[in-house]
Parts: C-alpha cells; sequence; structure tokens
C-alpha cells in the first residue's frame, strides 16, 4: 500500500509424528503420501449373489479406499475420483473358475461436507483368473465430478456391483450397511479467489495544485489498462490517467492532480476501483498555498509519517503429533503478529499467507491440507480496526489473515492470531513433516 514496501516473513514448522511399530505380511506394506490414495476404510456390505448359484446373501465387510488427483481443487475444478476395491465382501459364487477379464465393476462414492451427492464410477473388463469359490480380486474404478462450492468434501466408498460376462451375463450387487461408509479422503476446495499482491508507490507525498506526480505499480496483469486516480477519503475525484503495465506486470506513469481535496492516490485495472484489481490509496496532499492575508502570520507544523510493518513472536510453530493409521488434525497456534501502522492517510492494509506442501520420509503432505481461523485485535485509540481472515484453507494460492480497510485516516497498533490445523491422511509414514509459512503485508 502507498509507498510502502512490501514485507515478507517465511515461518517454518515441523510437525511430528509419533513413530508406529508395524507388523508387515503378504509383502509388506505401501505408504500412502497425501495426493496418493486414500485411507483403507472397512464398512458392512450386504451381497446378493446371481439366482443362478443357488446361494443367500451374503453380509460382509469391504476394504476400500477412495483417492483423487488433487487434494486442494478451486470451485469449477473437475477432480478425478478411484474408487479401489481391496477386499471385496462378495466371492466366486460357484466351484467354476472365471477366466481373466470377464469382470467389469460399477459403482459410486458418496459426496459429504460442503458438497453433496454422488460420484458414478466404472472400471475396465480386466481381472486375473477367478478360482472357483475364490475371492473376487481387488479392482478399480473411475469417475469425475465438478466441485462446486468451497470448503471439506469428503469422499466415502458406496455401493457397487461386479458384473461378469462368462456363460451367462450376471451381476453380483453390494450396498453399504449402514450408509455412508466411512471417509476415505477429503479435499477442500476455495473458491479459486488468488491473493491481491498488486503495488504502488508515488515520487512525492505532496504538491501543489496542477503538479504532476509519478505512479509506480508491480504484480499487475501483464499488458493491462491501468488507472491512475486521485480520491479524497472514499470519493474518486476528477483527476485520472492511464498507463499500460508491461510484460512483467509494472508500470509507470504520470497524473495530475488538481483537486486540493485529494488525500491519496490509487491504480486500478478494469472500469472502476476495485480493492480486488487494484492498489492503494497512497497518501497524496494538495499543498495549501493561498496567500497570507495583510497584518497576518501564516503558521505550519509538520507529522512525519511513518512506516507500515510487522513483526513476530518466534519463527516455529510446532504441530500436534498424530497416529499412523488413524491420521486426522495435528493443531497448532500461529505465532502472534504485531502489525504497526504508522504511515498516516487514508490507506488501508492486508495481511496474506500462503504455504507450501509439507515434505518428509514418506513423501509430501498437500498444502491445501492446512487450515488456520484467523483472529485479529486492534490496540484502544487507534483510528483504524482490523478485521480477521476467513477460516478456510491456506493452500499454495493463499489466503488474507486480516485486514484493515482504507478510510479517510487510518492507523494503528493490531495483533493478529490464527489457530492452526493441518489434516494428516491416515496411513502417511511416520516421521516429520515440515512446510513453510509465507506472510505478505501489504
Amino acid at each position: 500500500m502507498g509507498s510502502t514496501p512490501r514485507r515478507s516473513r517465511r515461518w517454518r514448522w515441523a510437525s511430528l509424528f509419533g513413530a508406529t511399530a508395524l507388523a508387515v505380511t503378504a509383502g509388506g506394506a505401501l505408504a500412502c503420501p497425501a495426493g496418493a490414495a486414500g485411507a483403507n476404510v472397512d464398512f458392512a456390505t450386504h451381497c446378493i449373489p446371481p439366482a443362478v448359484a443357488g446361494i443367500p446373501p451374503i453380509d460382509g465387510t469391504t476394504t476400500a479406499n477412495v483417492s483423487v488427483d488433487k487434494t486442494d481443487p478451486k470451485v469449477g475444478d473437475t477432480v478425478t475420483v478411484t474408487y479401489t476395491v481391496v477386499t471385496a465382501a462378495a466371492s466366486n459364487p460357484t466351484d467354476l473358475a472365471l477366466p481373466a477379464d470377464i469382470m467389469t465393476p460399477t459403482g459410486k462414492v458418496t459426496l459429504g461436507g460442503a458438497q453433496t451427492g454422488d460420484v458414478t464410477v466404472a472400471g475396465p473388463k480386466k481381472n486375473p483368473p477367478v478360482p472357483g469359490k475364490a475371492a473376487f480380486p481387488s479392482f478399480s474404478m473411475t469417475g469425475t465430478f465438478t466441485v462446486t462450492k468451497a470448503g471439506r468434501i469428503t469422499l466415502s466408498p458406496g455401493d457397487y456391483n461386479i458384473h461378469t460376462s462368462y456363460i451367462l451375463e450376471l451381476d453380483t450387487p453390494c450396498t453399504v450397511t449402514n450408509p455412508p461408509a466411512p471417509a476415505s479422503e477429503t479435499v477442500t476446495a476455495s473458491d479459486g479467489t488468488p491473493a491481491n499482491t498488486r503495488t504502488m508507490s508515488l515520487s512525492s507525498a505532496s504538491g501543489d495544485p496542477g503538479a504532476a506526480v509519478t505512479v509506480s505499480g508491480s504484480n499487475f496483469t501483464p499488458g493491462a489498462t491501468v488507472t491512475l486516480a486521485g480520491r479524497a477519503g472514499n470519493t474518486p475525484t476528477a483527476d485520472t490517467a492511464a498507463v499500460t503495465a508491461n510484460a512483467q506486470g509494472s508500470f509507470s506513469g504520470s497524473l495530475v492532480v488538481n483537486d486540493r481535496t485529494t488525500t491519496g492516490i490509487v491504480a486500478y485495472e478494469g472500469g472502476s476501483w476495485s480493492a480486488d484489481k487494484g492498489a492503494g490509496p497512497a497518501a497524496y496532499v494538495v499543498n495549501d498555498n493561498s496567500p497570507v492575508p495583510p497584518g497576518s502570520q501564516k503558521l505550519t507544523t509538520a507529522v512525519k509519517a511513518g512506516t507500515l510493518s510487522m513483526s513476530q513472536a518466534g519463527d516455529a510453530v510446532a504441530l500436534s503429533a498424530v497416529d499412523f493409521g488413524k491420521g486426522g488434525a495435528s493443531t497448532g497456534k500461529l505465532q502472534t503478529v504485531t502489525v504497526k501502522d504508522f504511515r498516516g492517510g487514508p490507506a488501508g492494509w492486508s495481511l496474506t499467507g500462503k504455504v507450501t506442501d509439507f515434505t518428509g520420509p514418506g513423501g509430501r503432505i498437500d498444502a491445501g491440507k492446512l487450515s488456520w481461523t484467523p483472529a485479529c485485535a486492534t490496540k484502544p485509540g487507534s483510528p483504524s480496526t482490523c478485521k480477521a481472515g476467513s477460516t478456510g484453507m491456506v493452500g499454495t494460492s493463499g489466503a488474507t489473515l486480516a485486514q484493515a480497510p482504507d478510510g479517510t485516516l487510518t492507523g494503528g497498533e493490531f495483533t493478529v492470531d490464527a489457530g492452526l490445523s493441518l489434516d494428516v491422511p491416515a496411513f502417511t509414514a511416520p516421521g516429520s513433516y515440515s512446510g513453510v509459512l509465507t506472510l505478505t503485508l501489504a
């Protein structure tokens, strides 16, 4: 905002997960990093063998998992879902051996949380030979769904059907006894609105009526037309100019300021001012050069503008450990951030954050698994009042932690905190995982 440079702090924390001894058979166990297979879940299943088999329904247990191609989608994205039945509740109901490639599975995945409904999935006609009375082999089915709402969306394995094409066309439908089955995977969808990182500065904070001030900016859309405009508090003035951002999204242009009521200058893309596609206002004062009446003396003083800055109580956060095989919320608290706005003028501020993936011995935990619950307090006597950002995902795209609005006069001291929660997949390999949270004040 204004001529204040953006300030960034990179915070690293390690979330330590307790190692668990694990006895393994049948060739070992596979660690499943976030973004790969979801957790295996067991659920009661009611299967109806083909009538020609002459056997009653089967009430057994299915072991399955659900995986997705992206765990931090945006609203409007298409997510590919894979439903894998590791162990089916049903088996070959006859003594007749089934040859290879005669099984065609279909099923559904149940969505819960921010978005509900069923995802239809289907698998290829492909299987190894199945001896008589033997268990059906593991199989996978895929499908897609479009994200329509932001928030946490759970995915649970649902009903499935095993169709066989050998001598006769037969079906073995299996339904979830107590739907929905336990969630195997969770995705956290965002609204797709990236944090605004546009910045601007002025060559001078004041000038005589009719003087030109140079306005410079960065992080605008490359090639975009940028309007430079005066503001009197929250009201636009008639003083405007237009420049074009270069291939790097930067610009430098001149604005002639005639309006004596001007308190700030903004730069924005589009047809009108928008905080989402603009920067500023940067404080600007039109000098009062009116003549002094005879017999009078004009007295002047100055209030020196300061800076916009932030400090932190620490640079590391240890999140709570979770158990292998259970996973869940690894929680902690952001180190307190203190924001000091001593610039004066009409410009507010915004504190945003974005996080990297968490990396460790078992691969990675997706950045979209980290969410926060922000809080912000204003020191008494401050002209501005800060507002906490929304609870939700942080992710690689970033989110707002706190902000103070533009106003006729802004400034003050503020403390910003946030509760943190990392959703760790159940079968993430034991070990220490760390990610970097970058905070930007502008």
